[in-house]
C-alpha cells in the first residue's frame, strides 16, 4: 500500500513535472553547499586563520546539523501542510547560508553551517513525500528519484562552478550563490507545488511512532553501513587517483565530474528499478556495490580502467538512494515524512563511517586501495541486513495466509 495518498488521476502531468523541478532546484542548492566547501577548505582556513583540522570541523558541523535536524524538524512539521513545511525548511536553509557569507569569525561560521545543515534531511524527506503523493503508485520511486536528481546534478555542475567561483572571487561567494538558489527555490515552490491538506490523524506522536518500528531501523542500517562503502572510496578518491592510478592533479576535476555523472545515471536507473521491486533493487545494488568495489581495488592500477570504475562506483552507489527512500515510506505509512528524512541522516552517518574506516586503513599503511576493500565488506554487510529485513517482512505476512483461507 502506498504510504501517501495518490493525487487524483485528472491532475495534469505538468503539475507533477513543475513541482518536482521546484523541489529538485532546492536539492541542487543543498548538494552544492554540502560539497563545494570541501574544495574551498584551504581558502577558508587561510582567511579565518585556523588550521585544516579546525576547518574540517566546519564540514562536520553541517553533517551534525543534518543528523539533528532530520528527525527534529520533520516531527515539528507533522501537523503542517507539506508545502508550508518545504517553504519553511528552504527559508531556514537560505538564512543559514547567507549567515555563513557574513560570518566574520570561526565561531559564527561554525554555528551558521550547523544551521544550514538542519533542514537538509527534513527537506528531502518532505520533498519525497510530496513527489510520491503527486505521482501514481507505480511511479513513486521514479518521482522520488527525480527530486533527488538535483543533489546528483549538483555534483556535476553546482559543486565545480561554486568551487571555481570561490577560488576566483573569495570562498564566501559560494554562500551567496547558494543563497540565491535558496531564494529561487522558495519562489518555485510557492508557485508550482500544490497545496495538500494535512493527513488525517497526523501528529507529533504519530511521527515519532516511526522510530519504534524495527523495519525503519533496519532500513536506516542498510543505508548507514551499505552506503558507507561508497564514501570510503569517494572521500579518498583524489590521492587514490594521483598516487595509484598515476593521473595528474589537473585531471581530478574530470574524476569528480565522472563520479557526478555516475550518480545522475544511477539515480535514474535506481528509481526505475525500485518501481519494479523496492527490496529487489536494494538486494541487487548492495551486491553490485560490493563486487564493484572489489574490482575497483584492481582496476585503479591503470588510469583508463580507474576512470571507468569511478563512474561505475558513482552510478551503482547512487542507485540505492531511491529504493531506500521509498522503503522507509513503505515501512512507516503513517509517518512518512520523519522516516523519509531519516534516510539523509543515515547517509551522512555513512559518510562519517566510510571516511573514518577508509582513513584508518590508510593510516595502518595498507595503501590507497584498502578503502575500496573496506567498502566492499561494508556493502556485503549491508546486503546481509537487507536480506534479514526482507525475511522479517515475509515472516510477518506468512501467518496471515491460513486465517484468510479459513475465512473464505
Amino acid at each position: 500500500m502506498s504510504p501517501v495518498p495518490a493525487m487524483p488521476a485528472e491532475r495534469p502531468t505538468h503539475t507533477l513535472v513543475l513541482a518536482i523541478l521546484a523541489l529538485a532546484v532546492g536539492g541542487f542548492g543543498i548538494g552544492t553547499t554540502e560539497f563545494a566547501i570541501m574544495g574551498l577548505l584551504p581558502n577558508m582556513v587561510d582567511d579565518l586563520g585556523v588550521d585544516i583540522p579546525a576547518g574540517g570541523h566546519v564540514i562536520s558541523a553541517y553533517a551534525l546539523g543534518v543528523v539533528v535536524g532530520a528527525p527534529l524538524l520533520s516531527t515539528l512539521g507533522a501537523r503542517l501542510p507539506h508545502k508550508r513545511v518545504a517553504l519553511a525548511l528552504m527559508a531556514l536553509f537560505t538564512v543559514g547560508n547567507l549567515s555563513s557569507y557574513i560570518a566574520h569569525d570561526y565561531g559564527w561560521l561554525l554555528v551558521s553551517r550547523f544551521i544550514s545543515g538542519l533542514p537538509h534531511g527534513a527537506f528531502f524527506g518532505v520533498a519525497a513525500v510530496i513527489a510520491a503523493s503527486l505521482s501514481s503508485p507505480t511511479r513513486r520511486a521514479h518521482a522520488v528519484a527525480m527530486v533527488m536528481m538535483g543533489l546528483s546534478i549538483a555534483n556535476v555542475v553546482g559543486v565545480p562552478f561554486a568551487t571555481w567561483l570561490g577560488q576566483q572571487f573569495g570562498w564566501r561567494t559560494m554562500f551567496i550563490l547558494v543563497g540565491f538558489i535558496g531564494i529561487l527555490t522558495l519562489l518555485l515552490i510557492a508557485r508550482f507545488v500544490p497545496h495538500q491538506d494535512v493527513r488525517d490523524g497526523a501528529s507529533i506522536t504519530r511521527e515519532l511512532g516511526a522510530l519504534k518500528r524495527g523495519q525503519v531501523w533496519m532500513t536506516l542500517l542498510i543505508g548507514t553501513v551499505g552506503f558507507g562503502g561508497f564514501f570510503a572510496v569517494y572521500t579518498y578518491i583524489a590521492p587514490t587517483m594521483t598516487e595509484v592510478a598515476g593521473v595528474s592533479e589537473a585531471v581530478l576535476p574530470i574524476v569528480v565530474a565522472l563520479y557526478g555523472l555516475g550518480m545522475v545515471a544511477g539515480n535514474v536507473v535506481g528509481g526505475r528499478l525500485a518501481d519494479i521491486s523496492v527490496l529487489g533493487t536494494i538486494y541487487w545494488v548492495m551486491g553490485s556495490i560490493s563486487v564493484c568495489l572489489l574490482l575497483f581495488a584492481v582496476a585503479v592500477q591503470w588510469a583508463p580502467t580507474a576512470l571507468l570504475f569511478v563512474f561505475l562506483v558513482g552510478a551503482i552507489g547512487s542507485a540505492l538512494i531511491p529504493s531506500l527512500q521509498v522503503r522507509l515510506m513503505d515501512v512507516s505509512p503513517d509517518a512518512p515524512s520523519l522516516a523519509s528524512s531519516m534516510n539523509h541522516a543515515a547517509l551522512n552517518t555513512a559518510n562519517a563511517l566510510g571516511a573514518f574506516l577508509g582513513g584508518a586503513v590508510i593510516a595502518l599503511g595498507w595503501g590507497y586501495t584498502a578503502p575500496a576493500l573496506v567498502g566492499a565488506v561494508l556493502a556485503a554487510f549491508g546486503l546481509g541486513v537487507a536480506l534479514i529485513s526482507g525475511r522479517m517482512d515475509r515472516a510477518a505476512t506468512t501467518p496471515e495466509k491460513p486465517v484468510l483461507a479459513a475465512s473464505r
